[in-house]
This record gives C-alpha cells, structure tokens and sequence, in this order.
C-alpha cells in the first residue's frame, strides 16, 4: 500500500496537460514550413513588384513590407523591424506557455494558437533574415486591391477568428 502510494507521488502521470496541447506543434511546423517554402519560391520567380495573373480576383504579386499589418509603421525608419521581431517573439513565447495548459480536449483552441504561432515565427524568420516580410498574395476586386498577404498572415488570421469562436462559444464562469 506504501509503495503505491509513494509510487503515485513520485511518478507524473503520463497524460499531463502540457504533453498532450504541445502535440499541436506540428501544425506550427507545418505553417512555418509552407510560408518559407512560398516566400523563397515566389522570391526566386518574381521581380519585386511584379504581378501574376492567376485568377480574375488573385495575382502573386512579390512585395517587401517593413512594417506591420497593412504596412503599418512600415517608414518608420528601421526601429520597427526589432520592436516587431521582440513582440512576436514575446507573443510566441506566451503561446508555447498556453498550448503547454492546455487539456486534450481543448482542440480547437490548441489549433488556433499553434496556426497563430506558426504564422508569427514564419513572419519573424523574415523580419530578423531580411528586415522585411515578404508578401505575395493580392486579392482584389476590378480596382480595389486587399493589401498583399503571405501564408504566415493567413494562419494567424484565421487562428485569430477561431479564438474568437472559442471565447465565443465558452459559457460563462
């Protein structure tokens, strides 16, 4: 009876919350794996400033932004490139630390902030590489044009919706 009793104290058990929210790094993984790969293709094929057609609504388009969302801060004279890198870093920190909480069951808010830490360390990976992100995707109507995106911006996009899903659909404590 003693020993399952120490037994029991002194072993974790193997299903700790941590262990099973981290699972979700593949998917990290896999947003910062096709974000580069499509950044160094559409680097490598595309003059800055350049334009595919490849549908009537959806061009690649290679641009370089120094900024954030939008461009925002993007002539702030460089400053940005370090305070943008130190916050989504912190950020990325923070999300390891909450996927490491999380329950097994808590699945699609493990999934909403793996994609948001993949999209942050895929942009990230730009910003300390280059200075800037590379942006390539330009969704558009006739003259009004979305501004240019990449597949990082796209996972924390959509990682960013199905947060508020979840907060959303909790019940209140």
């Amino acid at each position: 009876m003693l020993s399952v009793e120490v037994s029991s104290v002194v072993m974790p058990e193997k299903s700790s919350g941590g262990e099973k929210a981290l699972v979700w790094f593949w998917l990290s993984l896999l947003v910062v794996i096709l974000d580069q790969v499509t950044k160094v293709w559409v680097s490598a094929n595309l003059a800055l400033y350049q334009s595919i057609v490849v549908l009537p609504f959806f061009n690649l388009t290679l641009l370089h932004n120094e900024g954030a969302a939008w461009s925002i801060l993007a002539t702030a004279g460089g400053w940005q490139r370090w305070f943008l890198s130190g916050l989504a870093i912190l950020i990325s920190g923070v999300i390891v630390i909450w996927l490491s909480r999380l329950k097994r069951q808590q699945r699609w808010l493990a999934c909403a902030l793996a994609l948001i830490l993949g999209g942050a360390l895929g942009n990230v990976i730009d910003r300390l590489m280059y200075g800037y992100v590379v942006d390539f995707i330009d969704v558009y109507y006739q003259q009004w044009h979305w501004p240019a995106f990449n597949i990082a911006d796209s996972a924390i996009s959509v990682g960013a919706v199905m947060l508020l899903i979840d907060a959303l659909r909790r019940p209140a404590d």
